[in-house]
């Protein structure tokens, strides 16, 4: 199976299935001497792990990182850094009832389709139970953008229909991790918290979106052609399980202005080349340029129902396939780690791969 691979400088490949013995990643390129913060890591671990609240999926797992390469007396040494999740709460019994079955928006016909062989426990490999690995390596990711001054915060800015009006730049960001649902708006957090309640209660599922804004990064990360910042970042982030879509800077409101509205002008402030706006979203001809970073990312409702589907089963006949398991009502609330460690692996990626270039 290829394509478990991301980056060029600052690679991480992950491994593992959901009801497997672990999870993990390999993760190549990092600096010799970074601090690797083990507590760090698993501080963002616990962001992203099921059964924190009462409005996620209550599979139970710590989570407990083991490094098992690459980090020698708290620091890298250079080598591929090497890290396990093993899986302690897994229930295979519960997918039993689909091992020939294919569910309804789920990856279990495509994969067999393409590989004449799947996992249906939990999904195997197209689980979102891979996302962790992608955390603990974004946590790596994140101390080294530290150095650098480069700072990613995301957060919930929609259930449903439930959306905030304000802007990244007019809400406080320190409040996210204040709630369940990691809105920090602290009324629309308990409206949103109540609607995925009420959709759980019925047996179903409710998309949402995450927003990201990155401070702090310098001008010249990127490339021209086919490896554009903003292009990396939407691969990066469509990659997730569930994300239908992504938009960064004025997005799919920009064609609704004229050029002359939309351009972002330049002058010299503070020492640096600033723009009086930031309609490109911090990033031009796929190359940042110093201002803010920001961009939305939306997530389907989760494919796992409750009430009972048509479909078929692996010799086409007509099925009837429940929902069984345990399940996230709505994905956004633990997508917000998720998020912020693709967006870290990206600018790590790119901010080795332009150091490079200037040697």
């Amino acid at each position: 199976m290829a394509g478990n691979t991301l980056g060029q400088a600052f690679k991480v490949t992950t491994f593992g299935e959901s009801h497997g013995r672990a999870i993990g990643l390999i993760l190549d390129g990092c600096p010799a001497g970074l601090p690797v913060d083990e507590s760090f890591i698993q501080a963002e671990l616990r962001r992203r792990r099921p059964g924190q609240s009462s409005i996620v999926t209550q599979r139970k797992e710590e989570d407990q990182a083991e490094i098992l390469s690459g980090v020698f007396e708290g620091k890298a040494t250079g080598t591929p850094i090497a890290m396990v999740i093993f899986n302690a709460d897994a229930r295979s019994r519960d997918y039993g009832h689909i091992a020939d079955k294919f569910r309804p928006s789920h990856a279990d016909f495509t994969y067999q389709a393409k590989y004449g062989i799947r996992d249906y426990r939990g999904g195997g490999r197209s689980s979102a139970r891979e996302t962790a690995a992608r955390v603990a390596a974004g946590a790596v990711a994140k101390l080294l953008l530290r150095q650098t001054g480069i700072k990613i915060r995301a957060y919930v800015s929609q259930v449903g229909s439930l959306a905030l009006e304000k802007t990244y730049q007019e809400l406080d960001l320190s409040l996210v991790e204040s709630n369940p649902v990691r809105c920090p708006d602290p009324g629309m957090a308990e409206k949103m918290e109540a609607l995925i309640r009420e959709v759980r209660k019925a047996g179903d599922t409710i998309g949402g979106v995450v927003s990201c804004a990155i401070a702090g990064c310098p001008p010249g990360l990127g490339a021209p052609a086919f490896d554009k910042l903003h292009a990396d970042l939407g691969k990066a982030m469509l990659s997730i399980n569930a994300c239908k879509g992504f938009e960064y800077g004025s997005g799919f409101e920009g064609v609704k202005m004229r050029g002359s509205e939309h351009n972002d002008r330049f002058y010299k402030g503070e020492g640096a080349i600033r723009t009086d706006t930031n309609y490109s979203g911090g990033i031009q001809g796929g190359i940042s340029n110093g201002m803010d970073i920001y961009f939305r990312a939306a997530f389907k409702p989760v494919a796992t129902i409750v009430p009972a589907q048509d479909s078929v089963n692996e010799a086409g006949e007509a099925v009837i396939v429940e929902g069984k398991g345990r399940h996230d009502p709505c994905v956004v609330p633990r997508a917000v780690p998720i998020v912020e460690a693709m967006a870290a692996l990206v600018l790590a990626d790119h901010l080795l791969l332009q150091r490079m270039a200037r040697v």
